[in-house]
C-alpha cells in the first residue's frame, strides 16, 4: 500500500524512464506471485505427471492447489479448469474444439465484430472449414443486442462466443442474459474473460457460461500460462486441438508447467482477496487522470495511423477514432505516474499544428507515455 501511494518520493524516478500505462496489454508480475513460483524452478522441480515418487507428488499437489484457486475465483469446480499456454490457446480450444466435435450435426457459430483478434481469426478459420459464422454488430454503447442474438440462433448453431469485457473500450457485455438465451436454445456459450478476471466478480454458474478463457499475465501473473473453464454439468464436449500424452483430462496434452501454473493460481488468489482494493485504486487514479485531461484539453490526439476496428464497430467517426488513446492503469500505477502522464499529454497537445512526425517523435523514442 505504501509503495503504491508514495507518489511524491517516486516523482523524479517517474521522470527518468518511460512510463507504463498499458495494463490491458499485460501487467507486471506481482512480487508475491514470483516468490511462489521460484521454488518450483529450483528445488521442487518434479514432473507433476510422475506419480511414483515424492518429486512428482509435490508438483502434482501444487498444480491441484492452483487449479482450486482459479476455480474459486470464478465460482467453478476445480475439475472444470484446464491449463493452457494463455487465453489465445484457450479461445482456440473452446471455439475449434466445440465446432469440430459437433460438426456432423451443427455448423453455425455466432460471435461479435468487436471480439479479440484470436477469436475472430478462429472463427474465420472455421469458415474455411465450411462452418457458417455470424458476426453480430454492436450498438453505439458497445453492447450487443440480445434480440439480435436470439434471432441469429438457429437449429444449426453450436456455439456463441462473446467476450466479457472489451479490451479497448472496457464495455461489460450482458453475459448473464446471453447465457440464459444460450441455455434456453441449447447452444454452448463461450466467453473470453481475459480482461474481466480479477477485475469484476465472476460466477460461471450465475452467468450460465459453458466455457471461459483466462489469461495469467493480465492479472499480475506470469506470461505463457492461462486456463479454460469447461463445464461438467451440463457436460461440454470438445475435440482436443493438440495430440500427445493426454494430460489435462485429454483436452490439452503436454507436461503442465508447474512454476507458471503456481504463479497463475497465486495471482488468482491475490485477485480474489484484494479485488475491492484494486477496483478502488484503479478507479481513483482513472478519475484523477481523466479530470486533469478534461480540464486542460478540448480533445486528445493519437499517433496511431489506423483507427481501432472496435471504435469503427460502434459507429465512431473517423475524426474521433483517430483521436482515441487507451490508458491502462493497474495495481502498481502511482499518483506520480498519473500526474506526469497528464502533464506530458497536455504539453504534447500544446504543439498544436506541428507536423505529425515531430509531434510524436518523443513518443516513439519512449520519452513520453505510449498507451
Amino acid at each position: 500500500l505504501n509503495r503504491i501511494n508514495n507518489a511524491l518520493s517516486e516523482r523524479e524516478i517517474v521522470r527518468s524512464r518511460p512510463l507504463y500505462l498499458d495494463a490491458q496489454a499485460t501487467t507486471p508480475t506481482d512480487p508475491r506471485v514470483l516468490d511462489a513460483m521460484i521454488p518450483y524452478s529450483l528445488n521442487l522441480y518434479g514432473n507433476p505427471h510422475s506419480r511414483t515418487h515424492k518429486y512428482g507428488w509435490e508438483s502434482e499437489t501444487a498444480v491441484e492447489t492452483a487449479r482450486e484457486r482459479i476455480a474459486s475465483l470464478i465460482g467453478a469446480d476445480a475439475r472444470e479448469i484446464i491449463f493452457t499456454s494463455g487465453a489465445t490457446e484457450a479461445n482456440n480450444l473452446a471455439i475449434k474444439g466445440v465446432a469440430h466435435y459437433n460438426k456432423s450435426t451443427k455448423n453455425h457459430i455466432i460471435t461479435t465484430q468487436t471480439e479479440h483478434k484470436c477469436v475472430l481469426d478462429s472463427c474465420r478459420r472455421m469458415e474455411l472449414e465450411g462452418f457458417k459464422v455470424t458476426y453480430l454488430p454492436v450498438q453505439k454503447s458497445g453492447l450487443i443486442s440480445l434480440e439480435s442474438l436470439e434471432k441469429a440462433i438457429n437449429d444449426k448453431t453450436v456455439l456463441v462466443s462473446v467476450m466479457t469485457v472489451n479490451n479497448e473500450i472496457g464495455v461489460i457485455q450482458p453475459i448473464e442474459e446471453i447465457g440464459r438465451i444460450c441455455r434456453q436454445k441449447e447452444v454452448y456459450f463461450h466467453s473470453d474473460a481475459a480482461q474481466a478476471i480479477g477485475k469484476i466478480p465472476i460466477d460461471v454458474d450465475k452467468l450460465n457460461v459453458d466455457l471461459m478463457s483466462i489469461s495469467g499475465h493480465k492479472i499480475y501473473g506470469p506470461k505463457g500460462v492461462g486456463a479454460l473453464f469447461i463445464r461438467r454439468r451440463p457436460r461440454v464436449r470438445l475435440e482436443p486441438q493438440m495430440s500427445g500424452g493426454g494430460q489435462e483430462k485429454g483436452f490439452r496434452s503436454g507436461t503442465v508447467p508447474v512454476p507458471l501454473v503456481v504463479g497463475l493460481g497465486t495471482a488468482c488468489m491475490i485477485c480474489q482477496e484484494e479485488m475491492q482494493f484494486d477496483i478502488e485504486h484503479v478507479t481513483r487514479l482513472s478519475n484523477r487522470l481523466c479530470s486533469k485531461l478534461r480540464e486542460a484539453l478540448p480533445a486528445c490526439t493519437s499517433s496511431s495511423l489506423e483507427p481501432s476496428y472496435v471504435l469503427r464497430a460502434i459507429g465512431t467517426g473517423a475524426d474521433v477514432a483517430h483521436s482515441s488513446i487507451r490508458f491502462g492503469i493497474g495495481r502498481f500505477t502511482t499518483e506520480a505516474e498519473v500526474d506526469y502522464t497528464a502533464e506530458r499529454c497536455i504539453a504534447e497537445s500544446s504543439l498544436g499544428n506541428a507536423p505529425r512526425r515531430n509531434r510524436y517523435k518523443n513518443c516513439r523514442m519512449g520519452k513520453t507515455l505510449k498507451g
